[in-house]
């Protein structure tokens, strides 16, 4: 490893499984000194022996719980937002409840951990924000997909609204936009939908279908792109949709 976050502080969320997890031992390998939460603190078994520093259960939807956290470890160089979830239907599908429990933990959360950080960055001179949208709804339609479209498409507008009201105060802001990405979340979903759609294995190829390159990334290969946008070797980006996507915006 080239050590690029060598001397670096990284707070990152979702850290317990897919590309959460993978980002937060991308950058301790790097050199990076990682904080890595997650809503479920047994998720985050094992990555002490990957040298990730700190292991903690946060709640990204309690904005006391961010506070205090914050608290705790600001300042910090690198903030990693990666929480949230995937919610199936159409805009007749989705209740009141739905889209605001979607647009807490896949938008709201990031505000949180924004507004509870970027004040110790701006102290520090610098820092550089992470987000992760989807290919979904930010960049292109997919079906039965509404309340989470809308809620990475937020992603992409909050991102460019930090990056632009902090650019000159050495704050970089950016949005990794996926493709599908193997994860545990994605068993879950393959799995539910199995029941309707003729099995598992029906199931998991018709997501497999919709990738131009003819598979699922994974998530190093994302966690390879949230490296790049944390370290000095972007330092000349931010208001940037990245994508990671296998083609699936073309």
């Amino acid at each position: 490893m080239a050590k690029r976050l060598q001397g670096k502080i990284a707070f990152c969320t979702a850290s317990g499984a897919g590309i959460g997890r993978a980002t937060a031992i991308a950058f301790a390998r790097e050199g990076a000194r990682v904080i890595a939460t997650d809503i479920e603190a047994r998720k985050l078994d094992g990555l002490e022996n990957e040298g990730v520093a700190e292991r903690l259960e946060l709640d990204v939807r309690d904005a006391t719980a961010v506070e205090a956290m914050a608290r705790r470890f600001s300042p910090v160089d690198i903030l990693f937002n990666a929480a949230g979830y995937v919610h199936h239907g159409t805009v007749l599908d989705c209740t009141d409840a739905e889209w605001d429990a979607a647009f807490d933990l896949n938008v709201r959360s990031m505000h949180r951990t924004i507004q509870a950080l970027l004040p110790g960055m701006l102290e520090k001179g610098g820092g550089s924000i992470v987000n992760v949208a989807s290919g979904a709804g930010s960049i292109r339609g997919v079906p039965n997909r509404y309340v989470y479209g809308a809620t990475k498409a937020a992603v992409i507008g909050l991102t460019k609204s930090v990056a632009v009201d902090f650019i000159r105060r050495g704050i970089r802001c950016n949005a990794i936009c996926p493709g599908t990405i193997q994860s545990p979340s994605l068993d879950e979903r393959i799995a539910a939908l199995g029941k309707s759609a003729g099995g598992v294995e029906k199931a998991r190829q018709m997501f497999i279908d919709r990738q131009p390159m003819g598979r699922l990334g994974t998530p190093e290969e994302v966690a390879a792109m949230a490296v790049y946008l944390a370290s000095d070797e972007s330092a000349f980006t931010t208001g940037t949709t990245m994508l990671v996507d296998g083609g699936f915006a073309l």
